[in-house]
């Protein structure tokens, strides 16, 4: 991962202003022109159901909801998952949860399903929070039936902790959901996924 113009981002909410970029795609902050391509691809029970905070259905004012919060968080940053022509696919961040925990989050449209997009994204996510955010360890969890999260989450290094129960919003329920962690130590051992660029 090189670092372009710019010294590591020492908070979450610094890190709003970088770019990563990857072979295939690009993390960018979110703005408000991405309202509608977020609800029109997060209408879809098949990625609500496999996360615990996104509602079903899903519309035009929860996007602009969501960016709104996204921008104002100082505990969170989201990033635009957009492929390299800009076309945006998905979301991702990470957010500071109890003590010192900071959750890995994510989700793809489904049209993207299958490319290899989360795994990608997931690695410079990564990347960009053990280089330039300098945490010292990272959590993540997929419900058991979503196999697919799971084996992203795998490929990016996380280790399976435990099984806890989980509210997901849009089935307004509780299900069970795999935990994973991956510390710094482990990252650094795995770090032959090719490099992340980070661009002002």
């Amino acid at each position: 991962m090189t670092l372009l113009e710019r010294q590591p981002a020492e908070t979450l909410e610094a890190a709003r202003s970088l770019t990563l970029e990857t072979g295939r795609l690009r993390l960018r902050a979110l703005c408000r022109d991405d309202a509608k391509a977020i609800a029109t691809l997060a209408n879809d029970l098949r990625i609500a159901e496999n996360t615990a905070r996104i509602p079903h259905p899903y519309g035009l004012a929860d996007a602009e909801e969501f960016i709104a919060f996204a921008g104002a968080s100082e505990a969170e940053t989201v990033f635009a998952i957009t492929l390299k022509r800009g076309r945006l696919i998905g979301t991702c961040g990470l957010s500071r949860q109890r003590g010192d925990a900071v959750e890995v989050g994510y989700w793809l449209g489904v049209p993207f399903w299958g490319e290899g997009y989360a795994t990608e994204a997931v690695r410079a996510l990564i990347d960009h929070a053990f280089e330039d955010l300098r945490f010292e360890r990272l959590q993540a969890g997929a419900r058991v039936s979503n196999p697919a999260s799971r084996r992203v989450l795998e490929k990016c290094g996380f280790q399976w902790s435990a099984v806890v129960l989980t509210r997901i919003r849009a089935i307004a329920s509780s299900a069970p959901v795999d935990r994973f962690r991956l510390d710094r130590r482990l990252w650094a051992s795995l770090k032959a996924w090719g490099p992340v660029q980070r661009v002002a």
